[in-house]
Formats: structure tokens, C-alpha cells, sequence
């Protein structure tokens, strides 16, 4: 299964919801991702990215709007994505994506 593409993602915190756009590419047999978020201006290279199965899984670490290392752990079903992302003690956060429109 493919997770290439641009994926509009949204992670329910307890400060709120959070949005950002994933990019996912394959190069020469290797996943790579940048995660973006426009309205906080942060652009993100995401990290032990790994795909399983139906299950993909990602860190990456964000400062807006607080540092933190985040760990994400999703299932990709066609055009839509669902999950928790994990940061230190904090709860698990829910994670649900959808696969942009080219």
C-alpha cells in the first residue's frame, strides 16, 4: 500500500485541535515526510518513519505551540488515516487524516 501523497491531518489535543498537512514520498526505496503547519509557519522533517502493513508510523518534533517530541502511530486505509500521536507523559492524542485531493 502506497501513503505517498498530501495528507490533511488533525490531532485532538487538550489545548485543542491541531492541523497540518503531511507530504509522504517514496525515493529510491525510502519513505521520507515533512509535516507543515501553515499557520504557525513551523515545517517539520518527520522521523523513523515506517510503514507495516496498513500501520505507518512516524516522530517528529514540534516548538509551536510548545516543544515537544511526538510519536505517531496510525492505520492508512485507502484515503483516510486514523491513530494517536504520543508526547513524553502527556495523553495520547487522536489522530484522523485525509488524503488531499490533486
Amino acid at each position: 500500500m502506497s501513503v505517498d501523497g498530501t495528507w490533511d491531518l488533525v490531532v485532538e489535543t487538550p489545548i485543542g485541535r491541531q492541523r497540518a498537512t503531511l507530504e509522504l514520498s517514496t525515493r529510491d526505496g525510502v519513505l521520507r515526510g515533512v509535516a507543515r503547519d501553515p499557520e504557525r509557519g513551523e515545517e517539520v522533517v518527520l522521523g523513523d518513519l515506517v510503514v507495516d502493513g496498513d500501520r505507518l508510523t512516524w516522530t517528529q518534533s514540534i516548538t509551536r505551540p510548545l516543544r515537544l517530541n511526538l510519536a505517531f502511530d496510525v492505520t492508512v486505509g485507502g484515503d483516510g488515516m486514523t491513530g494517536y500521536s504520543k508526547a513524553g507523559r502527556l495523553p495520547r492524542s487522536r489522530v484522523t487524516g485525509r488524503r488531499a485531493r490533486t
